[in-house]
């Protein structure tokens, strides 16, 4: 697993640090060689217009007649000025051209290697292609870069400006040109230098990454070892958690993902064992009591009596798969409700009433309370009933003998939420957390609660959170419990629509 990350990142980044250099020797070619072909033309350009007007403003002080001439008789003393206005580095040429196209002088500082580089006429001197010199008459100027029409043999750099009379007239020309490939070494002294910057920084990049890839993948390395352990059942392994990056959290939330494994694991136990307790001991009763009749061990005038506990039992095992498969039915999504507007308040007291005996038994302080006397709620009422069903009971089996018992009812932000208290055991801090998880008993020495698997409080949760509110539990252990859940308050617009409906059927 490591190396094939470590392969991957490695292989990406070489490609991005390879695209990027070689992205940047092109950018700084092409800037560079951008640079130098300006610079060229700058000088070109000056030391051609410079000598232009030395001839020009010379041919006039010295009131000649025949520019021609005048420049055949005057091109040998501009030689110092050439070569000092050519001196740069670049080998500069300096052509000083007659109306004819010829050259009527050659200097500069790559002056000696014109013959190499231009195409001579026939008697020695050189002569521009008609093209050029058609351009120069016209037009008073040309720049560029290439052989000029094949006035030179390789690619050079070339600025030329036109020498008129004072009436207009072509009289000749100033060119000058130097090779455009003078840059040659400076690129390639970069692009090396570009590659040892390249390799270095890989190098560099190679030890970083393997670092950074090893720090990585060393806890998704444990998470896969822990995670065959899981497999196996065994839930007490962790990650090392170090840092605060994704990798630090990713580490924690598996924890917590163990830790929760581990707490589901240890209640499907206790779920199987209080189930198992449950389905045993009625079983047992129904075995042994029906094996009695039938042997005549119980006589026929107790056979009624023993026939009642029988069917309590199997009641009681009834109870028992219903509440198996409503959980089932739950997860799997498959159990729908029917909403409608009822009297929540309404609901609390039948629920109240039918545990009258079991409150007289434990001689409980017993109140009620409403903000109306009327409270309608827009939910299902049978599960509504179950759930507050379930919470009483709960209250009464946990509740002290004489102790306060409790049902308040309030309104609040369109939400309509009912409370039951008792004063008792309480619930523990550590347990209060897990009051509503699946085959959670708090009472685990089942002293209190002899029935309970402890799925009611689950299923509880999830019929509240169906409808759209909330449940909870607070407590303070060994003094009192409140079990709390909100509904939505039925709307005016549900409670005329219902009217209509009741006159609409008589009633």
């Amino acid at each position: 697993m490591f190396k094939s990350v470590f392969t991957k990142y490695m292989t990406v980044f070489v490609l991005i640090l390879l695209f990027s250099f070689l992205l940047l020797t092109l950018i700084l070619s092409a800037l560079v060689n951008g640079y130098n072909l300006n610079v060229k033309m700058n000088t070109m350009t000056n030391a051609a217009r410079t000598v232009r007007s030395y001839l020009v403003n010379s041919f006039y002080e010295a009131e000649a007649t025949d520019f021609e001439e005048y420049l055949y008789t005057q091109g040998p003393l501009l030689s110092p000025v050439i070569d000092l206005l050519s001196d740069d580095g670049d080998k500069m040429i300096l052509w000083i051209i007659d109306a004819d196209g010829q050259t009527v002088f050659t200097g500069g500082s790559g002056a000696a290697e014109a013959g190499e580089s231009a195409l001579p006429a026939a008697d020695g001197r050189y002569v521009l292609p008609d093209s050029v010199l058609q351009a120069l008459m016209t037009e008073g100027s040309i720049s560029g870069r290439g052989t000029l029409d094949g006035f030179f043999q390789t690619s050079h750099c070339t600025y030329g400006t036109a020498i008129r009379t004072a009436s207009g007239g072509f009289v000749g020309a100033v060119v000058a040109s130097t090779e455009s490939e003078g840059m040659g070494e400076l690129l390639e002294a970069m692009n090396k230098t570009v590659l040892m910057s390249t390799l270095w920084v890989m190098l560099a990049a190679l030890v970083a990454l393997y670092f950074m890839t090893e720090r990585m993948v060393a806890p998704l390395r444990s998470m896969s070892r822990a995670a065959k352990q899981f497999a196996d059942g065994k839930f007490d392994v962790r990650v090392a958690v170090t840092g605060s990056d994704e990798i630090a959290e990713l580490a924690q939330a598996f924890n917590n993902m163990a830790d929760g494994l581990a707490a589901i694991d240890e209640m499907q136990r206790s779920f199987i064992a209080n189930v198992s307790h449950d389905l045993r001991t009625p079983m047992t009763s129904i075995s042994g009591f029906i094996d009695g009749i039938l042997s005549g061990a119980i006589p026929p005038e107790k056979q009624e009596y023993y026939l009642g506990v029988i069917s309590s039992e199997v009641h009681r095992l009834s109870r028992l798969v219903s509440t198996l498969l409503d959980i089932s039915r739950i997860q799997a999504g498959e159990r729908k409700f029917t909403m409608a507007n009822f009297d929540i308040c309404e609901l609390s007291r039948q629920i109240l009433i039918s545990f009258e005996q079991k409150i007289e038994a434990r001689s409980l302080d017993v109140s009620f309370e409403c903000d109306d006397e009327r409270m309608e709620v827009c939910a299902d009422r049978d599960a509504i009933h179950q759930v507050l069903y379930n919470i009483c009971d709960n209250a009464i089996k946990f509740s002290r003998d004489g102790g306060k018992y409790r049902i308040r009812i309030t309104e609040h932000d369109r939400r309509v939420c009912v409370s039951v208290f008792n004063e008792g055991v309480g619930i523990s801090e550590e347990d209060l957390p897990h009051v509503f998880d699946r085959f959670f008993k708090s009472d685990k020495s089942r002293g209190l609660d002899k029935t309970g698997v402890g799925l009611g409080m689950y299923i509880s949760r999830a019929i509240i959170e169906a409808h759209g509110g909330k449940i909870w539990a607070e407590s303070e252990a060994g003094q009192w419990c409140r079990f709390s859940f909100t509904l939505p308050k039925a709307s005016v617009l549900d409670k005329l629509k219902n009217s209509d409906a009741a006159r609409g059927h008589g009633v």
